[in-house]
């Protein structure tokens, strides 16, 4: 048995106590199989050659030179012929790279000035990420303000104006300034100004080779806009029939939803915790219906909201199927498509409700252009902060405003409506709440988990052996410093 895989080690054999029986060809799996060779191996003596040689391993040092105690010799034998995958040099590189600590006189300025440097280093890497980090939090406070606003003005707007679709209508033709919007953002930060004709043509490649032709436009577009128009319908009928804290913590929901059709249309990877979290978001629509008691109006009200996030998950996961993903410019132009769409086609269906008295409102000198103004651009900021917020911080911390609109809602509508936060209501919003937070773990969350309690159990255990080696040090001094005084 020799001492192997280290590199730029000494050659097998060497080194080696003669008389030494041979480890068998397979490799042990109990220490007990080799419990002959450990015995043997308490009074090995490694060559000071082979000690130059493996000076960056920690087994030798520790074999040979390691206070009384610290290891057991298993321990010693297994970090020497590396069995069980135990990996030595791992852990001695990891130890290596660290600061020597207390460092002598001729060296502490040079020593200083390097720390310096590092510290100017560490200070420039880490301000992109406070950047990135302020930003998100900006970000987080748009979108929670912007959508918990829209929500409470769109509440408002229905005491005098109970015309949910025109709503949905007047608001959705707004995004046609989404295009507009982002080329004059782009012109203003690019080098060379494009014109508008030449950015266009470049963002139509997204529909295809042929660009935004007629085909594409009812083919791709058209089913999206039907998808966009509906979500907000159903959304906005809902707050008619139930409080703006149901309707926000329900929507809430629509991110279980894009798992589960991603799961089986896209065939993505399945993961245990957001099963669980789709499991947590069901049983909270369940309990949010039994809070108030299975009424007609809150069962109409939770039931429109569902399908509002229902709408919304197949909208992401259809885009994702059909047209991919889409860059800033891409993603104006098809909102801005969107836009159009509704402009063109879904313009005759407010009319048709006015005249069926299915929404009926009063004469145009009585309606709330204010509110309505309020609320497209509510949602128009909403919007543009969702689909271009990722250009400056980290999508988890965006998908955090849309679960904090809650508790803002909760907060208004105690102080402006005769909501009862009983028990069953408030578990099922922190059910709600919390499967939504469980969806926006990453997909390798469980890695980075087993790699953080590894690393503190390193830790751990590296402590106490230090204090013990400096605990153990002091003793053998002494017993050696004794014969001195003898003679």
């Amino acid at each position: 048995m020799g001492i192997r895989e280290f590199p730029g080690g000494a050659p097998r054999g060497k080194g080696i106590a003669t008389g030494m029986r041979r480890s068998p060809d397979v490799s042990p799996r109990r220490l007990s199989d080799i419990s002959p060779q450990l015995r043997q191996l308490k009074y090995l003596v490694v060559d000071e050659a082979i000690k130059e040689d493996l000076k960056w391993s920690r087994s030798v040092e520790d074999l040979t030179g390691g206070p009384a105690g610290l290891t057991s010799i298993e321990e010693r034998i297994l970090r020497i012929t590396g069995y069980y995958g135990y990996q030595p040099w791992a852990a001695s590189c990891k130890r290596e790279e660290r600061p020597r600590e207390g460092p002598a006189p001729a060296e502490a300025p040079a020593a200083g000035s390097e720390a310096g440097r590092g510290s100017r280093r560490c200070c420039r890497c880490s301000g992109p990420g406070l950047r990135k980090l302020g930003w998100g939090l900006a970000v987080v406070l748009s979108v929670c303000t912007s959508w918990a606003g829209a929500t409470q003005l769109a509440k408002r707007t229905f005491r005098t104006f109970d015309a949910p679709f025109t709503l949905t209508w007047f608001a959705t033709s707004w995004n046609c300034l989404f295009f507009p919007l982002y080329y004059v953002g782009h012109a203003c930060k690019a080098p060379e100004r494009p014109s508008v004709r030449q950015r266009y043509r470049e963002c139509c490649r997204f529909f295809g080779g042929n660009g935004l032709t007629l085909k594409v436009f009812f083919t791709k577009a058209a089913p999206f806009g039907v998808l966009w128009t509906l979500t907000n319908y159903l959304y906005l009928h809902a707050i008619k029939k139930i409080n703006t804290t149901d309707a926000s913590v329900l929507f809430c929901c629509n991110k279980a939803f894009v798992f589960l059709l991603s799961w089986i249309v896209l065939r993505d990877r399945f993961m245990g915790v957001r099963i669980v979290a789709a499991i947590l978001a069901i049983a909270g629509i369940v309990m949010m219906t039994y809070a108030d008691g299975f009424h007609s109006h809150s069962v109409i009200g939770i039931a429109l909201v569902v399908g509002s996030a229902s709408m919304s998950a197949l909208y992401k996961v259809l885009f994702k199927l059909l047209l991919g993903s889409a860059k800033f410019g891409e993603a104006a132009l098809f909102l801005s498509v969107l836009g159009v769409f509704n402009v063109l086609f879904i313009s005759c269906v407010p009319v048709v409700l006015y005249f069926t008295r299915i929404e009926y409102w009063s004469p145009f000198s009585h309606i709330p252009w204010g509110h309505l103004c309020g609320f497209s651009l509510l949602l128009l900021t909403f919007n543009v902060v969702l689909n271009f917020g990722i250009a400056v911080t980290y999508p988890t911390l965006m998908s955090l405003g849309i679960v904090l609109s809650v508790p803002v809602n909760a907060v208004v509508d105690h102080y402006t409506t005769n909501i009862v936060f009983n028990g069953v209501r408030v578990i099922a919003i922190v059910i709600i709440g919390l499967g939504f937070l469980l969806l926006l773990l990453p997909e390798e969350w469980d890695v980075w988990l087993v790699k953080l309690l590894t690393r503190l159990k390193v830790r751990k255990k590296e402590e106490p052996a230090e204090g013990s080696g400096d605990l153990g040090s002091g003793p053998q001094n002494k017993r050696r410093a004794r014969p001195s005084f003898a003679r």
